[in-house]
C-alpha cells in the first residue's frame, strides 16, 4: 500500500495506495521552516507560502486559485518551524490536475512586484488577527520563553518590520536556497498508483538539479525557565506552564504522548476532571507535546478567570506530582493507550491525515512507518515507562509561566 521511488535529483516521492476511495491529497512539502530563517528574513517561508499563490510562469493568479475548485477540490498551504507545505485534495479523477497545480506551485512561481506590497498588507493584517487572539499570542510568547534568541523563538508569522523590509530578489534568493530537489517530498495518499505519479511528477522536476548541501539547522539553544506576563484588553486569562520536552527521534517520545493523554488529552484527562469538571474553573485546558527534529516541548494551556489563576497553577502541579510520585494505574493506563491508538486508526480515515502523516515522516525519518508498528509501539507502553517520563519532565524549577492577563484600558491588572 504505501510505495516510495526517490527521482535522479533527490526529489522524494511517496505514495499511500488506498483503492477503497474514490479521493486523493496530495501535498509537496519542503524542508524548510521559520527556524531556517535569519533575524531578518523573519517570516520570510509564510511570506513565501502566501506569495506563490500571486502567479506562476503557466498561470496567473485566479486561474490558480480556480483550477481545483472548478472541480470540486481545494487547495491551499501552511508553514511551520520546520518545514512548508502546499497540498491540495479532490476526486482521484482530478489526480493530474492537482500534482500539475501543486507542483507548478513549487517550482514556477514568480513573485509579481505589484502583488508583493499588496500581500505585506495582508501578512500584516494576518499578524494583527493573532495579535487580537489570546490563545494564538501566549503561544508566540512561550516560544519567546523556551528559545529565546534562537530562530526557533520567533513567530513563524515574522515581524512587521522584516516584512515590510521584503524584496522580491530577496524571496527569490531564499527559494533557490532551500527550495532544492533533495529538500522536496511529494506525498500522495487515496485511490493512487504510484508508478503513474511519478511519471507525472517527474516531468515537473526533471529540470530541478540536485542542489549543494544543505547548510546545518543552529542546534538549540541552552533554557532557562523564565515568568513572562502580558498586560491585554481581554475578558479572560490565557496562561501556560511549560517546559522543553523530547524531539522526534527520542526513544521515551511514544511514552511521553501516552503521558499527554492522562495528564490533559481529553474529557477524562486528569485536567478536565479536576480542574474543569470538579471546581469548574474553564472551559478549555489541555496539555500537549510538540516534537519537532531536535528539541520539544511540553506543557498545559488553560483559560480562566483571572482570579483563579493562582490557585489552578497551583492545581495543575499537584497533578504533575501525582504522576511523578505515584505510579497510574494499569487500568488508566490500558484507556490511555486505547484513546491515543483509536486516534490515529480513526484519522486514517482521512486522506489528508494520511498524506500529512507520510510527509512527516519522510522529512524526520526518511523511513514509512506502518499502522502495526505505531500500534506496536503505543502498546508496548509501561506503567513504569509513565512514572519516569513524569519524574524526569515534572520538575517544577523547569517549567516557563507565561501569563496574558486582562487589563483595564490604562493598562492595570483587572481582578
Amino acid at each position: 500500500m504505501y510505495q516510495k521511488t526517490v527521482l535522479p535529483n533527490s526529489v522524494r516521492i511517496v505514495t499511500e495506495y488506498i483503492p477503497s476511495v474514490r479521493s486523493v491529497s496530495v501535498g509537496a512539502w519542503i524542508g524548510v521552516g521559520s527556524r531556517d530563517e535569519s533575524a531578518s528574513e523573519s517570516g520570510m517561508c509564510h511570506f513565501i507560502e502566501h506569495m506563490v499563490f500571486k502567479g506562476t510562469t503557466h498561470r496567473r493568479m485566479h486561474h490558480i486559485a480556480q483550477r481545483l475548485e472548478n472541480v470540486g477540490g481545494y487547495l491551499n498551504a501552511f508553514t511551520a518551524k520546520e518545514f512548508t507545505c502546499f497540498y491540495a485534495r479532490c476526486l482521484d479523477e482530478h489526480l493530474p490536475r492537482a500534482l500539475d497545480t501543486v507542483c507548478d506551485l513549487v517550482v514556477n512561481p514568480v513573485f509579481p512586484e505589484k502583488e508583493l506590497e499588496r500581500e505585506k498588507d495582508v501578512v500584516v493584517e494576518e499578524m494583527k488577527m493573532y495579535e487580537d487572539t489570546p490563545d494564538e499570542r501566549v503561544f508566540d510568547l512561550l516560544d519567546g520563553a523556551l528559545y529565546t534568541d534562537h530562530s526557533m523563538a520567533r513567530p513563524v508569522i515574522g515581524v512587521e518590520d522584516t516584512v515590510r523590509a521584503f524584496s522580491r530578489d530577496g524571496l527569490l534568493d531564499f527559494l533557490g536556497r532551500h527550495y532544492t530537489a533533495e529538500n522536496i517530498v511529494i506525498a500522495i495518499a487515496g485511490n493512487v498508483k504510484h508508478d503513474r505519479v511519478v511519471k507525472l511528477i517527474s516531468k515537473h522536476f526533471a529540470e530541478m538539479k540536485g542542489g549543494p548541501t544543505l547548510t546545518p539547522r543552529d542546534p538549540i539553544n541552552g533554557y532557562t525557565p523564565t515568568q513572562i506576563v502580558d498586560k491585554r484588553p481581554l475578558q479572560q486569562a490565557h496562561f501556560i506552564l511549560a517546559t522543553r520536552g523530547r524531539d522526534v527521534h527520542d526513544p521515551e517520545r511514544i511514552g511521553l504522548s501516552v503521558l499527554n493523554t492522562i495528564l490533559g488529552g481529553g474529557m477524562s484527562s486528569r485536567l478536565n476532571q479536576n480542574i474543569r469538571e470538579k471546581y469548574g474553573y474553564c472551559y478549555n485546558i489541555f496539555s500537549f507535546a510538540n516534537m519537532h527534529s531536535d528539541t520539544g516541548d511540553f506543557g498545559v494551556y488553560m483559560g480562566t478567570d483571572p482570579t483563579k489563576v493562582d490557585h489552578a497553577t497551583k492545581l495543575i502541579y499537584r497533578e504533575f506530582d501525582r504522576l511523578a510520585q505515584k505510579s497510574v494505574t494499569q487500568r488508566e493506563l490500558d484507556r490511555a493507550k486505547s484513546q491515543a491508538k483509536g486516534g490515529i486508526m480513526l484519522g486514517l480515515e482521512s486522506m489528508g491525515s494520511r498524506m500529512m502523516r507520510i510527509g512527516r515522516q519522510e522529512l524526520y525519518y526518511g523511513r514509512y512507518y506502518s499502522l502495526d508498528e505505531i500500534l506496536e509501539l503505543v502498546n508496548g507502553v509501561t506503567v513504569a515507562d509513565i512514572t519516569k517520563a513524569a519524574a524526569d519532565l515534572f520538575q517544577k524549577d523547569q517549567f516557563s509561566e507565561i501569563r496574558l492577563i486582562p487589563s483595564d484600558n490604562n493598562g492595570s491588572p483587572t481582578g
